[in-house]
């Protein structure tokens, strides 16, 4: 079995269960609880990975992946190849590219969450991070039908879970109308079994 330092909170550990699902890989993967916060490292992780993040993947030889790309493109690997990531040629760009946007913009929300909770956030960080948000969901909303028509892959994945992420934490976004194309396809894939195994919660 692979050790994965997983939260039922964190997108990105989500990013990687899903994508072991559909890989069929899931049943090789424990999972261990690992609570980690900004403001307070989770000291029994750092040996094992010393940013103190999660998904950390330990594998079976006590070799040690992380961050969330790396350990689905391991898990792709194990699969075949070629499955969720396109092996080379355009095709690995343009895919690669998409989730850069998706994934930068889970981290843009994570790190506004964080400010926002403080007990006095910054006016100009959060006014940055809602201008940036203006900025890309227009432009997930422009390409996400051609997302939707290549094949599943982790693009798809991380639009999915960025999605699912903004109803859990920016409930007030109102991300569904400003976006109907991007809703109605993340509604859509939210009822993949690899998605309802998967929920994030707060717990």
């Amino acid at each position: 079995m692979m050790k994965l330092h997983w939260s039922p909170r964190s997108p990105y550990v989500r990013k990687v269960m899903v994508a072991a699902h559909e890989l069929g890989l899931a049943d090789r993967i424990r999972t261990v609880r690992t609570v980690v916060a900004m403001r307070k490292p989770a000291r029994e992780l750092l040996p094992e990975n010393p940013l103190g993040k999660i998904p950390t993947l330990v594998l079976q030889d006590g070799t040690i992946l992380y961050d969330s790309q790396v350990i689905i493109e391991y898990l792709d690997s194990l699969a075949g190849g070629g499955k969720l990531i396109p092996a080379g040629g355009a095709a690995r760009w343009q895919e690669l590219r998409r989730h850069a946007l998706l994934d930068g913009f889970l981290d843009l929300l994570i790190l506004w969450r964080n400010e926002r909770d403080r007990p006095q956030p910054l006016p100009d960080l959060i006014e940055a991070f809602a201008l940036k948000t203006d900025a890309v969901l227009p432009a997930i909303e422009a390409e996400i039908e051609a997302i939707a028509a290549a094949p599943l892959g982790l693009a798809q994945i991380t639009a999915a879970v960025a999605g699912a992420y903004m109803d859990f934490r920016f409930g007030d976004l109102g991300w569904r109308a400003r976006c109907p194309r991007f809703s109605a396809w993340q509604e859509g894939f939210a009822r993949r079994p690899s998605m309802i195994s998967t929920p994030i919660v707060d717990a």
